[in-house]
């Protein structure tokens, strides 16, 4: 009898264990998915060129169109509406916030150091480019982990060819 519960009592605790395990590898998973969206977001919204300044000569960012750009890219790369809320068969639960987007456009001195003291971030810039910062919630798949929520920064720059 006393085997029988040894062994129950020795399957329960390795099953949380394996839960723990798996549920550490998902939300590694989220934050990937979570990183590699803000990264393209940046990178989509640095490449809007402003097409009046660049007739001037002035390489310079069109901010309507890079915040379009960033907001198109995170929605299709984390499947959200446009609020930012998950739609249907979305990985995560709760919805995204964009809590940062900074154009730092052709009136800024380059290089550029943006620094930002509240999020911990600091991003050198040798031209006009994107930074972004987004608030995103794991959704815990088993309950084993306490709850887990990144801000997640990314910076691109304009390509120049």
């Amino acid at each position: 009898m006393y085997k029988l519960l040894l062994i129950v009592v020795m399957m329960s605790i390795w099953l949380s264990i394996h839960l723990l395990q798996v549920e550490e590898e998902l939300a590694m998973k989220t934050l990937f998915q979570g990183k590699h969206a803000v990264n393209r977001a940046a990178h989509a919204a640095a490449q809007q060129l402003d097409m009046g300044a660049l007739g001037e000569g002035i390489l310079s960012l069109a901010p309507d169109k890079a915040a379009a750009a960033a907001a198109l890219y995170l929605q299709e790369n984390l499947q959200l509406d446009e609020s930012g809320t998950p739609l249907p068969g979305s990985f995560l639960k709760q919805p995204v916030e964009l809590v940062l987007f900074k154009i730092v456009n052709a009136d800024e001195i380059f290089p550029y150091t943006y620094k930002n003291e509240a999020y911990d971030y600091e991003v050198t810039l040798k031209r006009p480019g994107v930074v972004i910062i987004v608030h995103m919630v794991y959704p815990r798949a088993f309950q084993v982990l306490d709850p887990i929520e990144w801000n997640i920064k990314g910076a691109a720059e304009l390509v120049a060819g």
